[in-house]
């Protein structure tokens, strides 16, 4: 079924802009770019079940098969190689390494394809902090013990702005043109987040930190994940449409849900999870202009020996003697097999119920419980940047968000390296939110009109963008995140998932239920260290 300009508009952008785009001068004019990233069709033959035969000179041993080269697998591959056991294979489906926190490279800068900062971890998260050490971005510790982080790591300012009615404006929070009641709500908003930031349970647990695993338990806590953040803000009675749009932008970025589609307890941890007392500043954000691209390439220069590219794992067969992995050169479309004494199961959890023999017959209850959603990205590469219109605008950002879209706005690849005139390559997000049918609604577009929706979405803070845009280049995440919806979190699947079934171990940021590198990289080095001799 072919649709209108006008109804793939309204569709993504909403009813009244795209009105008034399609009786503008803005054309469906169209531009160089593609769609790239992952291989559809590649990763549908998951679903085929299929069972080949493997030749007999096609088998080979190693003591552990990692499934999927994301931040998760690379992670217990770098566990591994520290712990000098070099003994396994990591195959990845894809022709790039790193998942959803890939990147690409262009004659200006390098940039995301997704995930694109990390907070600087409290001194507890030693693991994390010993890859940053390792990657020479830190420079010792504090008085307080907390590490210090080389200057040029940092976010550099401006870090934030955001485009209302014609104007932009500094930071997240709509201060211009707040009321009395709009100041009053945020300050009592801020002391609920105080509250929680300091809480501790009987054990001297956080309610909030990184990794989840770390986070309380406690009734109080948990109880959060009942209701959703949104019913969180009405019980408290909040009303501010400021203060909504703000909790909303931070849910739709970090989770891809709506403010009453995610767990209150999820809409907490964005705000409490970084900062390590009330009073202090949110952690610092560690970027690059490839954002967390930088981290697993640096990951995967470690074990890129160990790595097979374009490789599909077809099935795991849990055995007395270990497991089997059969899997799918996909450009030779040679069927191969490892007999592993371990596996690692480091993609998305939901494709478990496609690829282990056993769950294919009896799928375990639990992996119904995950639910992911679709996003695309696209990458823009401008001849020049565009310019405020207005002399007292706030000025170019690393991350541009623009108040009344349904997108996440863009982040400028070229900030961090200081590149402040010129050629530039902004990064924007556009996070579909659970709604119904929304992988089918964003595959069924075609490169033209997925790059009409992002042109004519950001021609609201910058009218010339089709003129200045050289290339645009699309990706498509059909399940791109975990989300962490009302009543998931803490509902019993997560803790059953880590279970180790036979001599499979899982690891994927879906175990925390919240998509973040962290909790990828502690998924992978906790199941390292679960196979490591003791």
């Amino acid at each position: 079924m072919n649709f209108t300009r006008r109804e793939i508009l309204t569709a993504f952008l909403g009813m009244p802009f795209a009105l008034s785009a399609c009786q503008s001068n803005s054309t469906n004019t169209t531009i160089e770019g593609e769609i790239v990233g992952a291989n559809v069709n590649v990763g549908h033959i998951l679903r085929e079940n299929r069972s080949p035969e493997v030749p007999a000179n096609n088998w080979e041993s190693v003591k552990v098969a990692i499934i999927g080269g994301g931040a998760a697998g690379l992670s217990a591959a770098w566990k591994f190689q520290k712990a000098n056991f070099n003994d396994f294979v990591l195959l990845e489906l894809e022709s790039k390494i790193g998942g959803t926190a890939q990147s690409g490279t262009s004659n200006i800068v390098s940039y995301p394809w997704g995930a694109h900062y990390l907070p600087v971890p409290f001194q507890e998260n030693t693991e994390l902090i010993a890859l940053l050490d390792e990657m020479s971005l830190t420079e010792g510790r504090n008085g307080d013990g907390e590490i210090i982080v080389k200057e040029q790591f940092l976010c550099r300012e401006p870090e934030e702005r955001v485009f209302y009615k014609g104007r932009w404006y500094e930071g997240l929070y709509l201060n211009v043109g707040a009321n009395e009641d709009d100041k009053n709500q945020l300050k009592a908003f801020q002391t609920e987040i105080d509250f929680w930031v300091n809480w501790r349970d009987g054990r001297g647990r956080r309610a909030f930190t990184l990794p989840v695993a770390n986070c309380s338990n406690d009734a109080e806590a948990v109880a959060l994940d009942k209701i959703s953040f949104g019913d969180w803000m009405r019980n408290k009675g909040f009303t501010s449409e400021r203060l909504f749009w703000y909790g909303d932008y931070a849910t739709r970025d970090d989770y891809g849900l709506k403010l009453d589609q995610t767990s209150a307890w999820a809409g907490l941890f964005y705000f409490c999870s970084r900062v390590r007392k009330s009073g202090e500043e949110s952690q610092a954000f560690i970027t690059f202009p490839e954002g967390n691209g930088r981290f697993v390439n640096f990951l995967h220069d470690k074990i890129k020996d160990k790595t097979r590219l374009k490789t599909i794992a077809l099935e795991i067969i849990p055995n007395e003697k270990g497991v089997d992995v059969i899997y799918l050169n996909t450009e030779t479309n040679e069927i191969r097999g490892i007999h592993a004494d371990k596996a690692i199961f480091a993609a998305p959890i939901f494709t478990a119920k496609y690829l282990i023999r056993d769950f294919k017959t009896n799928p375990p209850e639990f992996l119904s419980e995950f639910e992911h959603n679709a996003w695309f990205v696209a990458n823009l590469f401008l001849k020049d940047r565009p310019k405020n219109r207005f002399p007292k605008d706030f000025p170019l950002a690393w991350d541009n968000v623009l108040y009344e879209s349904p997108s996440l706005g863009y982040v400028n690849s070229t900030h961090q390296k200081g590149i402040d005139y010129g050629a530039a390559v902004f990064t924007y997000y556009y996070p579909m939110c659970a709604e119904e049918n929304a992988r089918a609604k964003l595959f069924a577009l075609d490169f033209q009109e997925l790059a009409d929706i992002v042109l004519t979405d950001l021609a609201r803070a910058h009218p010339n963008i089709r003129e200045l845009t050289e290339k645009i280049d699309v990706m498509r995440w059909g399940h791109a995140m975990i989300s962490p919806r009302t009543n998931f979190l803490w509902n019993g699947a997560r803790e059953q998932a880590q279970k180790p079934f036979r001599n499979v171990h899982f690891a994927h940021s879906d175990l925390s239920g919240i998509a973040l590198f962290e909790e990828a990289f502690y998924h992978g080095v906790r199941v390292a260290n679960e196979i490591l001799p003791r």
